[in-house]
């Protein structure tokens, strides 16, 4: 239960992380990246944190764009 509320912490970090970048490709990159040390940090082999953070940083303009411009 622990591991399971810090990613889901971390991931939520990562809009703010990928919120630097200004097209979807780089926040996609720095999202993954991120995505996959939080994973690693956590236990988990990293695939599952880097998927998910690629995909934060996708759609971060979208979901936030008071944030990620």
């Amino acid at each position: 239960m622990g591991k399971t509320i810090i990613r889901t912490v971390a991931v939520l970090g990562l809009f703010t992380v990928a919120a630097c970048e200004t097209s979807d490709l780089p926040r996609a990159g720095m999202g993954a990246g991120a995505g996959y040390l939080v994973d690693r940090a956590t236990g988990g082999d990293g695939t599952v944190g880097a998927a998910v953070g690629a995909t934060a940083g996708i759609v971060c303009d979208d979901v936030t764009p008071q944030y990620c411009n």
